[in-house]
């Protein structure tokens, strides 16, 4: 079952379950791969939805922390319910050893030397941990490794 279609079944499962913050959330995100699916003209793939769902999650992320400077904590608790469902279809996020044996062979696999080749290094990682770590944290760790 792909991911956009265990999304739909869990919508019709709450749905069933009357459950209305649960359903709000997961038509947010159907809407969200519906609008790039009509944008791109094509069926999106899991990585593609992936990648919509990072985009949510970041999103949601801005929100929470601007809403609780603002002292608006019931809405922040209402992004923090819809960053938990989004969390729900990610793939298992790698831990710091596994991140860091990735960027090794990748600096290793693209002959990257110096920061000025980060951008291969970055190629190679984001087709392989695309959805599975904070690609912000995994450029750190890239530019920090070539800037040795």
């Amino acid at each position: 079952m792909s991911l956009k279609e265990r999304v739909t079944e869990d919508m019709k499962a709450a749905m069933r379950s009357r459950d209305s913050s649960r359903l709000s959330a997961i038509r947010l995100l159907l809407a969200a791969i519906k609008q790039r699916e009509v944008d791109e003209r094509k069926n999106l793939g899991d990585a593609e939805v992936i990648a919509v769902i990072e985009k949510m999650i970041k999103q949601r992320r801005d929100s929470i922390s601007q809403y609780e400077s603002a002292s608006r904590l019931d809405l922040a608790e209402a992004e923090k319910f819809e960053l938990s469902i989004l969390q729900a279809y990610m793939p298992k996020q790698l831990d710091a050893e596994e991140i860091g044996k990735a960027v090794e062979a990748a600096v290793l696999e693209s002959g990257a030397s110096t920061p000025a080749d980060m951008g291969k290094v970055m190629v190679v990682l984001k087709e392989r941990l695309a959805g599975r770590a904070d690609m912000g944290a995994v450029s750190a760790l890239v530019k920090a490794r070539l800037s040795k």
